[in-house]
């Protein structure tokens, strides 16, 4: 019997959840058991054009992301759901201690906004299981700020009411 689509994005939600609680506590074994472990696994970073393929590029890009922000926090303000995909709107906030889009470390506290997206394996088994993360963010915002720069910190989803997690 498959799954219905309500089904389906019952284990999407319970999966991103799951993920964003475990990229909170930096508890990287448990954020990677929420992708397919193979190289059919990705993570996007669409403004730098930048695809970390297959399931050892997912870690990649953790490792990467983690030594240039090691105290982020993401807050999830909106999300969205269709069979297959997620999407979340994110307010990231942390200190840059590392090399990020080519920028050295700074120390300075950035704050942006993202839009991330979720792809979920597409058989029942998979379903909820993450095959893609892909996230947008205006890059001259955060470059910005991590130069010292006025660089804005977006819209203030973070402080909307509608704050989801």
């Amino acid at each position: 019997m498959s799954l219905t689509n309500e089904e389906k994005i019952a284990l999407q939600r319970a999966t991103i959840v799951e993920h964003m609680a475990a990229e909170n506590a930096h508890d990287w074994e448990s954020v990677y058991d929420t992708f397919i472990r193979d190289d059919r696994a990705s993570y996007d970073v669409i403004p730098f054009s930048a695809r970390y393929a297959g399931f050892g590029g997912v870690q990649d890009f953790y490792q990467a992301f983690e030594s240039a922000f090691p105290d982020f926090v993401l807050v999830s303000t909106h999300e969205y759901d269709v069979p297959g995909t997620s999407i979340r709107e994110v307010t990231v906030t942390a200190t840059h201690q590392g090399e990020f889009a080519g920028v050295p470390a700074s120390g300075n506290p950035v704050t942006f906004e993202l839009a991330a997206f979720y792809i979920f394996g597409t058989t029942d088994e998979e379903a909820g299981k993450l095959l893609a993360e892909r996230v947008y963010f205006d890059t001259d915002t955060v470059v910005r700020q991590l130069r010292g720069e006025d660089g804005g910190t977006g819209v203030g989803l973070a402080e909307d009411e509608k704050v989801v997690a």
